[in-house]
């Protein structure tokens, strides 16, 4: 595999120096990325580097995934209006430990082959490092007009009313060249890769290498990706969509993908997943004649959810997704455990009754038009059991008397009420 012809077809590069295709093709070719550490879990925001690192596996390359553990300490001035909360060294590591066994499900850490993957945290060999051997070292090496012209700095030392650029932050390409001159000469790495916003502070990383090592090496750039209708990518109303399933649960993480526009479908496909270019455009074609089938989305969904989570969880988002549209049993809701439970029913009207009460059993009646108020009055309820249009659990309800008991409580806590084809409420026990 052509790794700069993989991304290019992907759409996958923004900008790269002259002579990257040619390092390539030359020798086994060592590249980093660095993962901000300031959260235990990567969210879908990263995924895009992480994507780049593993097609550069499968072209037979070393991918080399740094934990910004001295950089994240400062903060980033790329594309930020203001500095970003500092970290201690213990909440550091905890962070760089989640974040491998998650890179572990892309990357090939274990198999000692020559391009296997490599984890590093610039921390290492940042917090021996003084502040007088640093600007007489690295400082010397690059001018301050050279740090000025870059677009960041550029940017937030133009902006009128703000707090200006401090000079932590604007030494931060400077710290970021260091990482690259020291894996440049410590792994022999020769590419560093990243976002758009990041050009400026990688171009500084192969100027200090140029200047110091009279070496040449290289920088590849991927788009920030976007949302057709200008949204930002990977935000929702409740926040980051995560890798973590405690953070995100698998059944949100598969509805993120299931939907999105059909434009962006189109673009997330070839990025997010490792189709091939005739099954991507087969796909498409698809969507083209029955877009109503959405098979761009559902396709989407299952790849990026199996390889962030697994098939089963993958198994387990669909069934959960089915029950929202009257496909379900109740035999297939009482699978579902309580985090997915949740997720499916967020926003539901949800009313508290005391658990007691299901021990000896609460007529339906009761619960329903009394304890609760899922109908306004008992003779309403009535009408609609009379009418075949209530079910508990998905199990369509006859008996006006039914007593609902401590045994109808979904994972011991939880009753699915549903009134017509879409209107639910859950009662929970407590």
């Amino acid at each position: 595999m052509n790794f700069v012809e993989e991304l290019t077809w992907r759409g996958m590069i923004h900008d790269i120096t002259p002579g990257t295709e040619e390092q390539f093709k030359k020798e086994l070719t060592a590249a980093y990325v660095g993962i901000d550490p300031t959260a235990d879990s990567l969210h879908i925001g990263h995924l895009v580097s992480v994507m780049m690192l593993k097609h550069l596996q499968i072209a037979g390359h070393k991918p080399i995934a740094l934990v910004g553990g001295a950089t994240g300490m400062i903060g980033d001035p790329s594309g930020k209006s203001a500095e970003r909360n500092l970290l201690d060294e213990s909440t550091l590591r905890h962070n760089e430990e989640c974040l491998k066994k998650q890179l572990a499900k892309f990357l090939d850490f274990e198999s000692g082959a020559a391009n296997a993957a490599e984890l590093v945290n610039n921390y290492d060999w940042m917090k021996d490092f003084s502040f007088l051997e640093f600007i007489r070292d690295i400082g010397k090496h690059i001018t301050v007009n050279y740090m000025m012209a870059k677009d960041c700095v550029k940017k937030r030392l133009g902006e009128e009313g703000k707090a200006g650029l401090s000079f932590t932050e604007f030494t931060y390409q400077l710290v970021q060249g260091t990482d690259f001159l020291h894996l440049y000469r410590e792994k022999n790495c020769k590419l560093q890769m990243g976002g758009s916003d990041q050009w400026g502070n990688i171009t500084t990383g192969t100027e200090l290498i140029r200047r110091k090592e009279g070496g040449e090496a290289f920088a590849l750039t991927c788009p920030l990706i976007t949302k057709a209708d200008g949204g930002k990518f990977g935000k929702t109303e409740s926040g980051n969509v995560w890798l973590d399933p405690r953070l995100t649960t698998p059944y949100k993480f598969y509805q993120f993908w299931l939907n999105v526009s059909d434009a962006d479908a189109e673009k997330y496909i070839k990025i997010f997943t490792l189709l091939s270019q005739e099954e991507v455009t087969a796909l498409v074609r698809e969507q083209g004649a029955a877009p109503h089938l959405r098979p761009l989305q559902k396709r989407l969904a299952k790849e990026v959810t199996c390889m962030v989570h697994d098939e089963d969880e993958f198994n387990k988002a669909v069934e959960a997704s089915e029950i929202l549209f009257g496909k379900a049993t109740t035999e297939s809701l009482a699978k579902l455990d309580k985090e997915t439970f949740l997720s499916v029913f967020e926003g539901v009207p949800t009313y508290e009754v005391d658990r007691n009460k299901f021990v000896d059993g609460v007529p339906v009646v009761e619960l329903l038009a009394t304890e609760t108020a899922t109908f306004p009055s008992k003779g309403e309820l009535r009408r609609t059991i009379k009418g075949n249009g209530l079910s508990l659990n998905k199990a369509k309800l006859t008996d006006q008397e039914y007593l609902v008991t401590q045994t109808d409580l979904i994972n011991g806590s939880y009753i699915l009420v549903q009134k017509g084809k879409k209107n639910y409420t859950v009662i929970e026990a407590v």
